[in-house]
């Protein structure tokens, strides 16, 4: 298809052949939605760019989701792989938030979309629950060709003028059967005629067509019928139960039904029966229930909360479950609160010291948050008064803002209606959120009493996160305050060492490193890993590196340093076990007496490539005390580089440990003329170490320099 067939645009033309590639994908393969996700380039989250078979509101909690997310499409992303989920029950084990958000019965395969080794998206079919194991061969051979077309049609469109990603998810629709075709409104006569009441509604759930029946039933004219959403038209199916029905319908594509009763105590039963082109809902009536009730919203009456809020609410549950730091609540209120709500901006205050201080926020410039940061709990303001009163504060305009609060007068923020909600946790206070609306908002009393509630949510979270916050900081400072704070300077000698908490929990780590000066021309250096990672772990590595300096200075040799330490760790019947590598390097001699004690091998790199140095591992520290070290002596010619490290740098899940110090030998090759520092910096960034780390990260590189003395 090209600009000129379609008389569009190219970048009108290229999106186009996106859509047509989704809605084919969906035929081809018998699923009944999909939705395309495409990854923006040098970003880390999947933007939904067009849903097909069912409205985009229905997946608003994942329009933008993080690759870290733990969701099909990230997966598939991550795996570049397919991922099938068959069952809810699987969906449930393995997606509990997405499953929580979505409780219905159906199956999704998702696939990544990957163009010359790039991935540039992925594509997620729905379809109907039926208990397969996973997809059949010409399926897969079908989605696998639509992923290949997409990803073709991506790489083209990206550099097209004039195409740009949505804003918001795209709501495509595929052309009905040819069945169903029916201009001389054949099939519509038929259904008039039945004493039953019929509606037809489309899949984002407005009503196309009522008989007459259908709107005595439902107390209305079919004319205010056409073109509204049924729980909108019809006040007595303002119900989060019935709409939900209709999620169920459109979701599983399976018939599912519902009683209600009108205001005047007659009860009707309303039968959805789905299909790829909307759903057909059959009204007739019910004697009533012996034992079931239906809560009945009367004209006039205030409306009930929506299920779609009610979505956002479990999703928000769900996640924030998952939130760990402050930072995590922030990300996630922002994320599900502002769609929700259609708000435009959110802050996020806590107590500190007196002060009301911000910790994160969404749509304001920072100017403007710089200016409130800080303020003083006895002030007068809405925050404040959140706070410390416990009462929400809702301003459907500037003017009511500054008639309640004159101070504020003057001082535009670019915002027009607020509501400040109290963050009491456990009757404490903790904080206030801010929502606030670019426009002039009127807050109706179901809003005001939704966040009110999620004002609660958000507190208990909060509250954890900053708790979790603190205990991180502290763990943080105690490792960091018993590794060396500087190594020493040694003529000759380039050296440098990092170390990387592990990102995911917060308990202190093992893993240590020392340099030890013995004398002018020789030093000792040293890596270890306690077993665990408590306070005690962390406390047996202050002894384990004072025993290794006490000896190491004392003039022992690398083995009697290495035995003399275990004589300590089994004394003090710790149960907890420790590896750790030692080299005294001799830099006149330019060689390096290495003993081991259960440490993964250092690599020595040179000019003519890197070596893994083969040393007896030996027991590891404190299992027994009749264990005995060996030492090896090592050539160390010049401009080579030492390295020593722990197994958070070469270990990762599903990988085997040889593969990857292997990978670390690589990075080190070629670089024996670099500054230490800079091929750290590589190593951090080639090893993929800087950003998620299941565990802690230490290693030590030693460069022995043109420079070193001679005998």
């Amino acid at each position: 298809m090209s600009a000129t067939d379609t008389g569009a645009q190219p970048g009108q033309a290229a999106r186009r052949l996106l859509d047509h590639i989704v809605i084919d994908a969906v035929q081809q393969t018998g699923a009944h939605a999909a939705g395309l996700w495409v990854l923006p380039p040098g970003e880390d989250v999947l933007v939904l760019e067009s849903v097909v078979g069912m409205p985009p509101e229905f997946s608003r909690p994942w329009h933008r989701v993080r690759l870290t997310s733990s969701l099909p499409v990230t997966d598939a992303v991550a795996a570049r792989a397919l991922v099938e989920v068959n069952t809810q029950q699987e969906l449930c084990r393995r997606y509990p938030r997405a499953a929580l958000v979505l409780p219905y019965s159906f199956a999704l395969a998702a696939a990544p979309v990957i163009d010359d080794g790039e991935v540039l998206g992925a594509l997620l079919l729905v379809r109907p629950e039926s208990g397969q194991r996973s997809l059949s061969p010409p399926v897969r051979d079908r989605l696998r060709e639509a992923c290949v077309l997409l990803a073709s049609t991506l790489h083209c469109a990206r550099r097209t003028p004039g195409f740009t990603l949505s804003a918001e998810p795209r709501a495509l629709h595929s052309p009905p059967p040819a069945a169903a075709a029916d201009e001389d409104g054949t099939a519509a006569a038929v259904v008039r005629r039945l004493p039953e009441g019929y509606l037809a509604l489309d899949l984002h759930g407005r009503i196309v067509f009522a008989t007459a029946t259908a709107a005595e039933s439902l107390g209305c004219a079919s004319s205010e019928l056409t073109g509204s959403l049924p729980w909108e038209s019809v006040r007595w199916l303002d119900d989060p139960v019935y709409e939900d029905r209709y999620r169920t319908a459109v979701i599983s594509r399976q018939a599912t039904e519902f009683t209600a009763r009108r205001p005047d105590g007659r009860w009707f039963g309303f039968h959805l029966y789905p299909d790829d082109t909307g759903i057909t809902v059959r009204v007739v009536p019910r004697d009533p229930p012996g034992t079931r009730s239906r809560r009945v919203t009367v004209p006039g009456a205030a409306a009930s909360t929506r299920a779609g809020f009610l979505y956002h609410l479990m999703h928000l549950a769900g996640a924030l479950t998952e939130a760990i730091s402050v930072q995590d609540v922030v990300r996630l209120v922002a994320d599900t609160v502002l769609p929700a709500f259609e708000a435009q901006g959110m802050v996020m205050l806590v107590a500190d010291g007196g002060r009301l201080r911000i910790v994160g926020h969404r749509g304001y410039p920072v100017a403007t948050m710089e200016y409130f940061d800080g303020t003083p709990l006895t002030s007068p303001t809405p925050g404040v008064r959140a706070l410390t009163k416990g009462e929400a504060g809702f301003f459907a305009s500037r003017e009511e803002l500054e008639a309640a609060y004159p101070a504020r007068a003057g001082r535009a923020d670019g915002m027009a209606a607020w509501a400040f909600l109290p963050l009491i946790a456990s009757g404490r206070p903790v904080g206030t959120c801010v929502l606030a609306y670019d426009h002039p908002h009127p807050f109706t009393a179901e809003e005001r009493a939704s966040l009110t509630s999620l004002s609660g949510l958000i507190a208990q979270a909060l509250d954890r996160s900053r708790v979790y916050d603190a205990e991180h900081a502290l763990a943080q400072s105690l490792q960091q305050g018993l590794l060396p704070r500087v190594l020493p300077a040694v003529r000759g000698l380039d050296v440098t060492a990092r170390y990387l908490p592990a990102t995911h929990g917060m308990d202190i780590g093992g893993d240590f490193y020392d340099l030890i000066r013995l004398d002018e021309t020789t030093v000792a250096a040293v890596i270890g890993d306690v077993q665990g990672h408590n306070v005690a772990a962390a406390a047996l590595m202050g002894q384990v590196r004072t025993a290794i300096h006490a000896h190491a200075t004392a003039g022992a040799a690398p083995h009697e340093v290495l035995t003399r330490t275990n004589h300590l760790l089994t004394d003090l019947d710790s149960d907890l076990f420790t590896s750790c590598l030692y080299a005294r390097v001799d830099l006149t001699a330019h060689t390096a007496c290495i003993a081991n004690a259960g440490h993964l091998p250092p690599l020595l790199a040179a000019a003519d490539g890197t070596a893994v140095l083969d040393l007896d591992p030996g027991l590891l520290l404190g299992i027994t005390s009749r264990a005995e070290y060996a030492a090896r002596e090592v050539s160390l010619p010049p401009n080579c580089m030492l390295t020593l490290y722990t197994d958070g740098l070469v270990e990762r899940p599903g990988q085997d440990l040889a593969d990857g110090i292997r990978t670390l030998a690589h990075v080190l090759s070629g670089h024996t003329r670099c500054a230490a520092d800079a091929t750290a910096d590589r190593v951090i960034q080639q090893m993929d170490v800087a950003r998620d780390r299941s565990d802690d990260v230490a290693f030590m590189l030693l460069r022995c320099t043109a420079g070193s003395p001679h005998r």
